[in-house]
């Protein structure tokens, strides 16, 4: 059965790729809301990143797990841009929701812990996962396990994205500064280091976050991307009680053990990363639910919002204030009187495609 993808309208792009909100239609006419992932066309003259793009996109049509944005095509347009027609996600990447609490100096530690526990479900199910037609092994490493790639739903929901494009990213040359630049932060020090990597560098990636999420600091970053590679490669993380006593050095020699420069050292796998936070948290006595995430992400997305339109913003200001110097018409009395791409041009509108970049 033929789908028709339809193009609504841009949510973002960057470097490697730019994501649309769009709509899949059936023949039958069932419809429903998907995100467009197009790789920008000046990537696709590398042959090489072509076919480590569809090598892994393929893979990630395997992929189904809660905790992961599910991939439902993989195909080439008219114009010759290849793209990936994935489940749509309402609410904002984690990235955004760091921001926000940067900006207003929240420090959430088991709503952060959580986070990091739901990205580690999904991880170690692509890490594990065989293949379905032969039981072998796939291999599945993200390679790309970022604050951006983390994506967070409205209704509570944790998901790891873009599986489909981190290995191919990889092929990439370091000169191309608007693809790669935004990702060295993330590596992990065999990766810097330009070793064969496998899902402890996935691991690694979790502990930067998780670090991020706790200190409300960037862990690795230089005054260029080769200062910042170095920095990954020496792996020298701060003290996070040195920076909030309120963090036990329990926690932080969780977070240390993820971020261990020899991999060897480290959590040999997602699962044993997540299971040793979630150990923290009850320990503890500490809780957090989906429900947490959902209202900090309606939270981010009101403010985002209100950003992009400020008027808007100042109406809504003005309106709170009056209703905050309200009085009663009927008070008096009441106190007397108690009483929601394709393979062929034929299956996809493009007439939106947009090709103004903007880097998120």
């Amino acid at each position: 059965m033929q789908t028709k993808y339809t193009v609504l309208d841009r949510l973002g792009g960057g470097g490697q790729a730019e994501v649309f909100r769009g709509m899949a239609e059936s023949m039958q006419g069932y419809k429903k809301a998907v995100a467009i992932k197009r790789v920008l066309p000046n990537l696709t003259s590398n042959p090489q990143f072509v076919a480590m793009f569809l090598d892994e996109a393929r893979l990630s049509l395997f992929l189904q797990h809660a905790n992961v944005v599910q991939v439902f095509d993989v195909s080439k347009a008219a114009d010759g841009s290849y793209f990936l027609v994935m489940e749509f996600v309402d609410g904002c990447d984690l990235k955004h929701l760091m921001a926000r609490q940067t900006a207003q100096r929240i420090r959430d530690l088991p709503l952060s812990l959580y986070i990091v526990i739901e990205a580690c479900k999904g991880l170690h199910y692509a890490h594990t996962l065989d293949h379905p037609y032969n039981g072998k092994p796939l291999g599945i490493v993200h390679r790309d396990v970022s604050p951006p790639n983390i994506m967070l739903s409205k209704n509570g929901e944790v998901k790891v994205v873009d599986f489909g494009l981190a290995k191919a990213d990889s092929q990439i040359e370091q000169t191309d500064e608007g693809v790669v630049k935004g990702k060295f932060s993330y590596l992990s020090p065999e990766a810097a280091r330009g070793e064969d990597v496998d899902a402890r560098t996935d691991v690694f990636a979790l502990g930067t976050i998780t670090w991020e999420l706790l200190s409300g600091r960037r862990l690795f970053v230089g005054d260029d991307p080769y200062a910042t590679i170095q920095l990954v490669r020496d792996a020298r993380v701060p003290s996070l009680p040195a920076l909030d006593p309120s963090i036990s050095p329990e926690l932080d020699g969780i977070v240390r053990q993820a971020l261990a420069r020899d991999r060897e050292a480290r959590f040999q796998t997602a699962a044993d990363y997540g299971d040793a936070l979630a150990g923290y948290l009850f320990a503890n006595t500490m809780k957090a639910t989906s429900r947490d995430v959902a209202m900090a992400v309606r939270a981010t997305k009101t403010e985002r919002e209100r950003a992009a339109n400020p008027r808007a913003s100042l109406i809504h200001a003005l309106v709170m204030d009056e209703l905050h110097r309200m009085t009663s018409l009927i008070e008096d009395e009441l106190v007397a009187k108690p009483a929601e791409l394709v393979p062929s041009k034929d299956l996809i509108d493009t007439s939106d495609w947009t090709k103004d970049l903007v880097d998120d």
